[in-house]
C-alpha cells in the first residue's frame, strides 16, 4: 500500500489517544506510516508517534499554531501534504478532526469520508465502513481520487505499540495570513479530571431517570470504581434540564462515541441518543421500564430501579477491585 500520512491532534500538552489509534491502524494495512503535528511547543512529543509505527513525523511549530483556527491548520497540513504525497490521510474525527477533515479536502480538491469505523484494503484502495441512519446500516465507502481524506471515530481501533523508524524533520510554513479570518480569544476547557467521553474506554451515562443533578455523583463514584478510563455522560434530557453541562452530553447533538463500555442510567434510548452511542463495544441498559428503546440496543439490559442498582454495582465493582 501506498503512504498514509496521519494528522495527529495535541490538547493540553499531549498527543490525543485517538492518533496512535490511527497510527496503529495504518501501520498494520502496510506501506510507509507518516505524520504530522501542527501547534506552539510541539516539538517535544514528536518521538511519542514512533512507538505506534510511524517512520517520519513532519512538526509544524510555530506561535501561530498556539491554538487551532482552521485556516492556520489547513495551510500548515496542506504544506506537509505537498511535501508527502501520501495516498490516504487519516484523522481522528475529534470535534477538531471534523473541523479540518472538509476544509482540508477542499483546499487538496478531493473527497473526503467523515466518522468512519473500520477500514480495509480492497484492490490498494482503502474502503471505509461508516454508520449511516443514526446507526442502523453501514455503508462501505471508498473516496475518489487521491488522497483519500479520512476521518476516523475515536476508540474504532487499539493503539498498539510497533516500533517505527521515527525520523522528525521541521516544515517551516509561511502562512497567507490575509486568508485567516478568526482570531481567537481564549480557551475554555472543562475542569475535570476526567477523560473526555469521546476516548474514554467506559462511559457510566445517566438520563432523565436520574431525576435530578445531584444524583449523578452515584454515576460519578461508579466511573471512579471502574478506573481512570471511565468517565460519566449524559442524555439531552439531562443536560436541556441543567443537570449537567453540554460537554457531557452523548448523541446525535452533543458527542458521538464508542467506547469499550457504555452503561446507560435511566435513558429511554431516543433516537438521536442511539446515534451518538451505537458503535460502542458493549451496552448495557439500566432502566425500570421494560419496553424502553435502549433494551433494543443494549447488550445487558437490568429492568429495575437505578437507585437501587447502581450503588449494587459500584460496590461490586469495588469489592472485586479491592
Amino acid at each position: 500500500m501506498p503512504g498514509t500520512l496521519i494528522v495527529a491532534e495535541v490538547q493540553k500538552g499531549e498527543i490525543k489517544k485517538a492518533a496512535y489509534e490511527i497510527a496503529s491502524k495504518a501501520k498494520s494495512m502496510g506501506g510507509e506510516v507518516s505524520a504530522v503535528i501542527v501547534g506552539s511547543g510541539v516539538a517535544a512529543l514528536a518521538p511519542n508517534l514512533a512507538k505506534y509505527g510511524v517512520d517520519k513525523i513532519y512538526v509544524v511549530d510555530a506561535p501561530d499554531y498556539k491554538d487551532y483556527v482552521t485556516e492556520a491548520y489547513v495551510q500548515a497540513v496542506a504544506a506537509v501534504v505537498d511535501k508527502v504525497k501520501p495516498s490516504v490521510i487519516l484523522v481522528a474525527a475529534s470535534a477538531q478532526g471534523k473541523d479540518l477533515t472538509p476544509a482540508l479536502a477542499a483546499r487538496l480538491k478531493v473527497g473526503s469520508i467523515s466518522d468512519v469505523v473500520d477500514l480495509n484494503l480492497e484492490g490498494g484502495k482503502v474502503v471505509a465502513k461508516r454508520p449511516m441512519y443514526a446507526g442502523k446500516a453501514y455503508a462501505m465507502v471508498e473516496a475518489a481520487g487521491e488522497p483519500q481524506i479520512i476521518s476516523v471515530r475515536p476508540n474504532s481501533f487499539s493503539a498498539k505499540e510497533t516500533a517505527g523508524a521515527g525520523a522528525v524533520e521541521t516544515v517551516a510554513v509561511t502562512l497567507d495570513a490575509s486568508k485567516i479570518k478568526v482570531t481567537v480569544k481564549s480557551v475554555e476547557i472543562a475542569a475535570t479530571k476526567e477523560p473526555d467521553q469521546t476516548e474514554a474506554e467506559i462511559i457510566v451515562s445517566g438520563g432523565r431517570g436520574m431525576k435530578g443533578p445531584e444524583n449523578f455523583a452515584m454515576l460519578e463514584e461508579l466511573a471512579r470504581a471502574l478506573g481512570p478510563t471511565a468517565t460519566t455522560g449524559a442524555s439531552r434530557a439531562a443536560v436541556d434540564a441543567g443537570w449537567r453541562g453540554h460537554s457531557y452530553q452523548v448523541g446525535q447533538t452533543g458527542k458521538t462515541v464508542s467506547p469499550n463500555l457504555y452503561i446507560a442510567c435511566g435513558i429511554s434510548g431516543a433516537i438521536q441518543h442511539l446515534a451518538g452511542m451505537g458503535t460502542s463495544k458493549v451496552i448495557v441498559a439500566i432502566n425500570k421500564d421494560p419496553e424502553a428503546p435502549i433494551f433494543t440496543k443494549a447488550d445487558y439490559g437490568v429492568v429495575d430501579d437505578l437507585f437501587k442498582v447502581v450503588p449494587a454495582l459500584t460496590a461490586e465493582v469495588k469489592a472485586i477491585k479491592g
